[in-house]
């Protein structure tokens, strides 16, 4: 525990810097933008005053580094600032947008975990015969499809042609429609998860395969256990200690590809905001998504080192 707790510490302090190194970055690159926001807001028929009253009044006439401080401070008292001519809250339109990038990213994730499960360990059980081999073209193949490509042929394949499940409109909740939910949020999570899903199928497969020629399964079997309970109680959490690994990596591939994912099936949620952001030339926008998913990728991988102490027994006294 003393150690869980150790590390648990080490990533809280490591935090709030890998944030700033986000934002720091997101904001200088905005600062070479060629538009000018007060323009993006105001329009191209603003007065000149207009829009110097718009700059002064936004911040946008002092040098980048007094406005990075501000925006610092801004984030310090949970402000993540505005944009618009009107002046839009930023937390707001992210509040609003943030929970359809998450269930994008955990159904995909649900469905690149189960189909990575499923055929890694028949795979790793049936190795080197025709399963094996026919479980190796198909990931193979998944590994090799881009997820925005994956996304325009699923719905030109299933929308279009076949008319079955929606391809654009809004996420209906999950508590008003399931049945609605589901039908609009599987083609996008199937298109995110399936890459994720052959590469983890092949790790799953090697880490499975390595525990399976190990001493103690061999002895275990020759001792008169069956080999289904050998599998599922030893040989299968072994081998997710690596998998495991992996994931942390894959969920912030999800993350940055839901963004990709939303423009392509019109989903309302972060990709549409920075796309908005990037399209109107609106800095703090583009700044909080990427603040926001970065915390979240980061708070998911101190989650994902969690896991990987609690099911490694063997570095909980390192």
């Amino acid at each position: 525990m003393k150690n869980l707790l150790r590390l648990l510490g080490r990533r809280l302090i490591a935090l709030p810097f890998m944030a700033l190194g986000a934002v720091l970055l997101v904001f200088f690159l905005m600062s070479f933008s060629k538009y000018d926001p007060a323009v993006a807001a105001l329009g191209e028929n603003a007065t000149a005053e207009q829009l110097a009253a718009y700059r002064h009044e936004m911040g946008f006439d002092l040098p980048w580094w007094r406005q990075f401080v501000n925006y610092l401070g801004g984030l310090l008292h949970g402000d993540l600032g505005v944009y618009g001519v009107n002046k839009d809250s930023v937390a707001a339109r992210i509040a609003d947008s943030l929970p359809i990038t998450l269930q994008l990213t955990f159904v995909g994730l649900l469905i690149a975990v189960v189909f990575a499960v499923v055929f890694g360990v028949l795979a790793a059980l049936y190795r080197d015969t025709w399963v094996d081999q026919a479980i190796r073209v198909v990931s193979i193949i998944s590994i090799a499809t881009p997820s925005f490509w994956l996304g325009v042929l699923l719905i030109y394949v299933m929308q279009i042609q076949l008319g079955l499940l929606p391809g654009s409109g809004e996420l209906v909740p999950f508590h008003v429609d399931p049945g609605a939910w589901l039908s609009r949020i599987i083609m996008p999570a199937f298109a995110l998860g399936l890459p994720v899903a052959g590469q983890m199928t092949r790790i799953i497969r090697t880490s499975m395969v390595e525990e399976l020629d190990k001493d103690y399964v061999r002895t275990a079997i020759g001792a008169g256990v069956p080999k289904p309970t050998v599998v599922v109680r030893n040989v299968f959490r072994n081998a997710l200690i690596t998998p495991i690994t992996v994931l942390g990596m894959k969920i912030g591939y999800l993350l940055g590809g839901a963004i990709v994912i939303e423009v392509i099936f019109q989903l309302p949620g972060m990709g549409t905001v920075m796309f908005e952001g990037i399209n109107g030339n609106e800095p703090t926008l583009v700044q909080g998504v990427v603040l926001v998913v970065a915390l979240a990728f980061i708070v998911i991988n101190i989650i994902v080192d969690l896991l990987y102490v609690l099911i490694n027994p063997r570095i909980r006294t390192v």
